[in-house]
């Protein structure tokens, strides 16, 4: 009998935590590639003057945040993103969230496990989407993992705004 049939309602959360699992395997195979194709600081334009893609190695946080702290930061970004994952995680399972909160909580989790892989393999996350208009102005360099949160975070903002039934 399959294990995840054996718990009480598993097969209602499950389907997340593949879905999350399928974010880490997606943003882990897109940064092999480019962390194996290009060289460190390349760029290739891909629509010239908006968008490009590059290589680049962030160790710190969201937009290079505490970058050159020394290190420690690594392991603050690893427990925290294990305390968020798991938390939302548990959240999943006890079924307090909806479905869109369910899909937001999955994006994030595999977005933030996708950076850790990062942390604790190489000491920094590869990141290599560069959004820019033309030389004057560059959005901070990012990644699959980083788009799956900031969608999971914008969809439970979103959800908050829904009435709750009664």
């Amino acid at each position: 009998m399959d294990s995840a049939m054996t718990m009480p309602g598993a097969s209602r959360w499950s389907k997340w935590f593949v879905l999350a699992a399928l974010v880490v395997v997606l943003d882990q195979i897109s940064k092999l590639y480019f962390n194996g194709n290009f060289q460190y600081g390349e760029v290739r334009q891909v629509i010239a003057g908006f968008f490009s893609f590059t290589l680049i190695y962030n160790p710190g946080a969201a937009f290079s945040f505490l970058h050159d702290a020394g290190g420690w930061q690594k392991y603050l970004f690893t427990i925290l993103a294990f305390a968020v994952s798991g938390w939302l995680g548990w959240s999943i399972v006890k079924g307090r969230f909806s479905g869109v909160m369910n899909l937001a909580a999955a994006f994030i989790i595999g977005g933030a496990l996708g950076n850790v892989i990062d942390r604790l393999a190489y000491g920094h996350v590869i990141d290599f989407i560069l959004v820019h208009y033309y030389n004057q102005w560059y959005y901070p360099a990012f990644n699959l993992a980083d788009s799956f949160i900031c969608v999971g975070a914008a969809l439970m903002v979103l959800d908050s705004f829904k009435k709750p039934s009664r």
